[in-house]
């Protein structure tokens, strides 16, 4: 074919300026007739087109093969669908083949190409939101650890909001939203989610969901209304997964150290504030102005703050602790062996008994862990008193030191006696702080006293507001007031009857 542009302009501007007649210019450029009259019908040379492929004979009869073996990867988890070299492998140890690798890449490539899904561009109009979780390594107390990355966008703004949580699960994606609804100044009027667990019971059809009761306390709280992308078909919420992308690369990249997650959520809630300030492609303002924008289009914060947790119930066993989570949490001696309502946060642990709240403890988010709470034990330890030295839940009690010198003269003087003296003593911690009964125990033992009656009395003496005098200066209006004295002729009869 002949296709050198510089000749093609050549030839054509000596034939059809009259400079050349064709007969010559076949001649002095050694071309066919049938080719010069293409070059002159052409300004420029046309694409070349077979009329039929090129024939490929050793990979031709393969390719129906290669083609039901692509069709049937698309059952198939997307990690174990072939290769070209697996299909290649294949062809040659099950079918004979003889022809060369560069083939059957060429024939993946060519099904690949058609058959890869086309989208359709969306429009986001204003007051719409996408959710998702991803996930990233932090740097906590000084351990490479993987977290939960949360973030809700708003498509129409571009706004982002990112959260980190030790796992994801219904207290992180409720809190999540509550920590979102506010950063943005109120609440989405649609979001589009995937089908987690967290949000979807069961799917009921294409579009229809049974969604979780959690989920459904979310939603009715803020009114929003829920959007569920079809299986498989993350593309529908695409907007959320790239600026998840662009998050970890930009906010957590190099990896962030940090002591605590609330500490670096805090940084995180910067970042994503400071990303308001960027102007992108395409957009009439900045984030932050179609930000403002948006809020019109969205619903108000509710009047009440929106508690995100989660309540499921437990049983206490015979030591008094309640398992939620693979973790063991201590609840008060008198609740053993009873039903406990758990109500599980982020940060906290509340346990219910009978409609009471009867403990409360950090949120532990490790494994098989056990938190116990030492004033739950102290009254079983009251009548076995024997316990108190090998008592694990006293293990590490970090108290005042005047609390183990009193509990040092106690037991040097009374033995077990004084044990279970010092357990009463302990016992007052249910009404004060540590250190507020340390210095009532100081006082005691400054004094030479040692038992929990005396204590007590000391620290209520302590708590005690002294008497302040009603004095008349700047009250004029009370000069005048005069104040009978009781008659106690009454009282004065009673005594000498006795």
């Amino acid at each position: 074919m002949f296709c050198n542009m510089e000749k093609w302009v050549e030839i054509r501007r000596e034939v059809l300026t009259g400079e050349f007649s064709k007969r010559a210019a076949c001649k002095k450029h050694k071309i066919h007739w049938d080719t010069l009259q293409r070059i002159l019908a052409y300004p420029e040379p046309p694409d070349y087109q077979r009329k039929e492929p090129a024939r490929k004979p050793k990979i031709g009869e393969f390719v129906p093969i290669i083609h039901e073996i692509l069709r049937s990867d698309q059952e198939v988890h997307r990690k174990q669908q072939h290769t070209a070299k697996r299909i290649f492998q294949r062809l040659r140890a099950e079918y004979q083949y003889t022809g060369g690798y560069t083939g059957v890449k060429e024939v993946v490539r060519a099904w690949h190409q058609g058959h890869q899904e086309v989208f359709l561009p969306l429009a986001h109009p204003p007051g719409e939101a996408q959710v998702d979780f991803g996930q990233a390594d932090v740097v906590l107390r000084g351990e490479t650890t993987r977290v939960a990355m949360f973030a809700m966008t708003l498509p129409y703004s571009d706004a982002i909001f990112v959260q980190v949580f030790p796992r994801e699960c219904t207290e992180a994606f409720l809190e999540g939203h509550r920590r979102a609804f506010e950063f943005f100044g109120g609440v989405p009027r649609r979001i589009s989610y995937d089908n987690s667990k967290i949000a979807v019971a069961k799917i009921t059809g294409s579009r229809e969901r049974e969604v979780t009761r959690e989920f459904l306390r979310l939603e009715s709280h803020h009114l929003f209304e829920h959007h569920f992308c079809l299986v498989r078909r993350p593309n529908e919420k695409g907007h959320v997964e790239r600026l998840l992308d662009f998050a970890r690369a930009n906010f957590l990249v190099p990896l962030p150290r940090t002591d605590a997650l609330g500490a670096l959520n805090e940084r995180l809630t910067e970042d994503c504030r400071r990303d308001q300030d960027r102007v992108l492609r395409g957009k009439s303002g900045s984030k932050s102005q179609l930000l403002a924008e948006e809020r019109g289009s969205m619903l108000p914060l509710p009047k009440e703050m929106f508690e995100a947790r989660r309540v499921v119930p437990g049983q206490a066993n015979s030591l008094s602790l309640v398992r939620f989570d693979t973790n063991d949490y201590s609840v008060p001696t008198a609740c053993a062996h009873h039903a406990i309502t758990i109500v599980a946060g982020v940060d906290e642990v509340r346990l219910i008994c009978d409609d009471r709240l009867v403990a409360k403890h950090p949120r532990h988010w490790g494994r098989e862990q056990v938190t116990c709470n030492p004033l739950h034990y102290l009254a079983l330890l009251e009548r076995k008193p024997g316990g108190f030295a090998c008592a694990k839940p006293l293990e590490n009690w970090e108290l005042p030191e005047s609390f183990w010198v009193l509990r040092r003269r106690l037991e040097a003087e009374r033995d077990a006696e004084g044990t279970r003296e010092f357990i009463k003593v302990l016992l007052l911690l249910h009404h004060a702080g540590p250190e507020e009964l340390g210095r009532a125990i100081d006082y005691a033992l400054g004094i030479g006293v040692m038992d929990a009656a005396a204590v007590r009395l000391i620290l209520e003496h302590r708590r005690e507001q002294p008497v302040k005098l009603f004095r008349l200066d700047g009250r004029p209006q009370l000069a005048d007031v005069v104040v009978e004295p009781p008659c106690l002729d009454t009282y004065r009869t009673l005594m000498s009857e006795n």
